[in-house]
Formats: structure tokens, sequence, C-alpha cells
């Protein structure tokens, strides 16, 4: 584990840019070090934004790299959309976006390698013309970039909260208010870092959202997201009492069909498109289960 010791010329330095100016590796790199609390300084984890002082002692380890075998996989897929710049497809309830430790194979990323010959290579080799992610159970559109130079527009169309993204989810109780706007910072759960939280200095999130339709202990909604947290419209509707039906993360014990994930669908998708300038909206259907989940709950009143 590398020792680093402060000098004179970096003291009052973000910790991040600090350590980049003393070591060979990347900025990026290291602030994802400290996200995961790997640097220590003086022996106590801390922040990306803490001052350093000449002398402290910096200790930070470097992973060993897991080498992923990324193959493309005759899996199915259905893709909405298609031309030379883009492609939109409909994600599977179940399906990990792209490989990761523990899956290796069978996720959307193996299926477009496949059924998809032209991707961007902004995201490297393990996520290939992945612009955005939805979650392992949430169901729905995605964009995928073909080159790079459509990727690097349909990201910033999402950093410029330009792009539409609509989704739809069953959440436990009966919500007070018909409409309503959810802005509170998420970041790492502090007792658990399996999930995220609300939490003073996270980042900006805003999730808006609408009740649809009212059940006996539960409530259809649409949400529009302004900002595309990890778990956000899962940690949002947590932190207002009225969780997604189903969620095994942040969800009660008692729900909706427990242990087959999230009532939660991205129904909608727009965007710019980046040659022709054109608007372009696709919409897709929520899978069977959450269709026939929402016949049950208007049998029983």
């Amino acid at each position: 584990m590398p020792i680093i010791k402060i000098t004179e010329e970096n003291k009052d330095l973000r910790l991040d840019k600090a350590l980049a100016n003393q070591t060979e590796y990347s900025r990026s790199l290291l602030t994802e070090l400290i996200k995961n609390d790997k640097v220590f300084v003086n022996n106590e984890a801390k922040k990306a934004k803490y001052k350093v002082k000449t002398g402290d002692r910096i200790q930070f380890e470097i992973p060993q790299a897991e080498v992923l075998d990324v193959v493309a996989e005759d899996l199915p897929l259905e893709i909405i959309y298609e031309d030379s710049d883009v492609a939109v497809v409909n994600k599977p309830q179940g399906m990990v976006v792209h490989p990761a430790a523990g899956h290796a194979s069978g996720t959307l990323v193996n299926a477009i390698m496949y059924h998809i010959k032209d991707l961007s290579s902004i995201n490297g080799v393990i996520r290939p013309g992945i612009v955005h992610r939805i979650d392992k159970d949430t169901s729905g559109l995605l964009m995928i970039a073909k080159n790079d130079k459509a990727h690097e527009s349909l990201a910033a169309q999402l950093k410029d909260k330009t792009s539409k993204r609509r989704y739809l989810a069953i959440v436990h109780g009966e919500l007070a208010n018909d409409k309503g706007t959810i802005e509170a910072p998420i970041g790492r759960n502090l007792k658990d870092r399996k999930k995220q939280a609300v939490v003073s200095g996270g980042k900006p999130a805003v999730t808006h959202f609408e009740v649809l339709e009212g059940f006996v202990g539960y409530t259809l909604i649409a949400l529009r997201l302004e900002t595309g947290r990890t778990h956000q419209i899962r940690v949002h509707m947590h932190y207002i009492g009225h969780p997604v039906a189903g969620d095994p993360l942040y969800g009660p014990n008692k729900t909706l069909t427990p242990n087959k994930g999230q009532f939660l669908h991205a129904e909608t998708l727009g965007f710019e498109h980046p040659t022709s300038g054109e608007l372009m909206e696709f919409q897709v259907d929520a899978p069977d289960l959450f269709k026939e989940q929402l016949e049950k709950l208007r049998e029983q009143g």
C-alpha cells in the first residue's frame, strides 16, 4: 500500500488533486478510490474535498484489475429503433446492463454486441455504446450510441436535462398530492454500502411524480427524471415514505410479489437526434408481470 507524504507546494489542495499531482495515477481513478473509502489520511478515510496539509501521510490501495472477456451473445433483444448513429432498445426486467464481477455474461452489452455491430468506444470494452443505465430489475427503454460523436451528443443532453425519461411505478401507500417534486441529494448510504440514500453533501437529484391511478394500499405513478443518480427513483420514493413495490433494497418485506424485483418501468425516452437534430420519442408498454399486477389491484377495488 503506497504511502504519500504531502509536500509544501501541494498543501491546501483538494485530496484528489494533491494525490494526482504527487502520483502517476489519474485524478478520476483516485477520486473513485476516495469515494470507495480506499484512501486514508493519517489513518482516517477522507472525502475528495478534504484540504490536505503539509506532512499529511496518505495511504491508498490500487485494486488489482479484473480482466473481463466480454463476448457477443445471441440473446433475445427488442430493438425499438436503429440507424447509423443511435439505437433504442427495450431492456427486459432481470437483465444486467453491462458486465461486472459476478455478471460476466448474459448482460445487455453481450446482447447488443451481437445484434448491433457498431458501438461507441467512449466507455471502453465493458460498456460499449452505453450512454445511461437502468437497474437490473427495472425494465424499459435505453439509448445506445453507435459512434463516439453520437455518444457525446446523447451524454450532453442527459447532462443538460434536455432528454426525456418517463417511468411508471407501483408504489406503496396513497400519496397526499396528485403531483409533486422530490429534490433531495443522493449519496452512498453510510450504514449499508449496497444502498444509496438521501444524505447531506450528496449529489443533487430531482424527481417529478404524478399520480395516475389509486388502489387499496398502492398507487400507480408516472415519474420524470431531471438527474440520473444511482437508484434515484427508488431512493426518492423510499425517502417520502412510498417505496416502489417489490423493491428488495428499499421496500418493506411485505410487498407485491416479493423476490421478483421492483415494479419500475422506463416507459418513455426522448432525445434530439445527434446528426439530424430531429426530436425523437419512443414508448413501450410495461412487461406482462407489471400489467397483470395492475389488473389484480383493480379487481381488489
